[in-house]
């Protein structure tokens, strides 16, 4: 079973995106966080115990403390993260802010409200 890591800063897009999990009994364990910094130390304590990467950590593209580009670009720097498949989610369609998610590191731009069943087809998890 697949393993996804969703931060979000938006407490509702975080239990919509559960909820659609529940409701559509999509098969994969999914891990969500507000900030990026508890992200982060969730991923750090995983290495540190031996667990597989997660297969994919999408990120909301504007938060408060962190933005989700700054956090792919952490985990694109360090040795640990560097191959995990990384993602920036947003409610905007705007072709600079896909521009610089993709820059930045992230393998993919996803639009909100996010689709968790093509997110997995689409990422072949």
């Amino acid at each position: 079973m697949p393993t996804i890591i969703y931060v979000d800063d938006s407490r509702d897009d975080l239990f919509y995106l559960d909820y659609t999990r529940r409701k559509q009994q999509i098969d994969v364990d999914l891990f969500c966080f507000s900030t990026a910094e508890t992200a982060l130390a969730a991923l750090e304590q995983r290495a540190a115990e031996g667990w597989a990467l997660p297969e994919l950590l999408v990120a909301d593209l504007y938060m408060p403390l962190d933005s989700g580009i700054a956090l792919v670009t952490r985990l694109r720097l360090d040795d640990r993260f560097k191959a995990m498949r990384l993602a920036i989610c947003s409610g905007s369609d705007a072709a600079e802010d896909r521009a610089r998610s993709l820059e930045a590191g992230a393998d993919a731009y996803l639009e909100k409200p996010l689709d968790l069943a093509g997110i997995i087809l689409n990422l072949e998890l």
